[in-house]
């Protein structure tokens, strides 16, 4: 009984559950951006670039007697997951920084320590002038 509440204890004191859950709502963030990706901006980008599918450009290396690629560097895959990959960090970043705003600056009463808003001129914990 006692590895089970070692167990809890560790997750709530390391954030072992935060990072968990973080970890699958980002996962599932990354399929929704994924979808947006590959359903809406990728076909406007197949269509702006000539030559149609350019996600299966390779270069040939060997071929079989009928002639058919037995290998290739597939370099139009590649540069289609980095322009996915760019496009994701894009859309993340923006999110993020949509989500997440800067803490409105504090300073400390001189009398009661308390934290208090910079515009503040009276403290609210001790009434003060501050």
């Amino acid at each position: 009984m006692s590895l089970a509440k070692d167990f809890r204890e560790f997750l709530l004191k390391q954030n072992a559950l935060a990072l968990a859950v973080g970890v699958v709502i980002g996962a599932a963030v990354g399929k929704v951006v994924s979808a947006i990706v590959d359903d809406i901006i990728m076909p406007i980008v197949g269509i702006l670039l000539p030559g149609g599918e350019w996600r299966a450009w390779e270069l040939p290396l060997t071929h079989d007697a009928a002639g058919k690629v037995t290998n290739a560097i597939k370099y139009g895959d590649l540069l289609g997951r980095l322009v996915d990959f760019a496009i994701i960090a894009i859309v993340v970043f923006f999110v993020t920084k949509a989500l997440l705003t800067a803490p409105a600056p504090t300073k400390v009463c001189p009398r009661c320590a308390e934290t208090i808003p910079v515009p503040a001129t009276r403290c609210k914990f001790c009434t003060s002038d501050v």
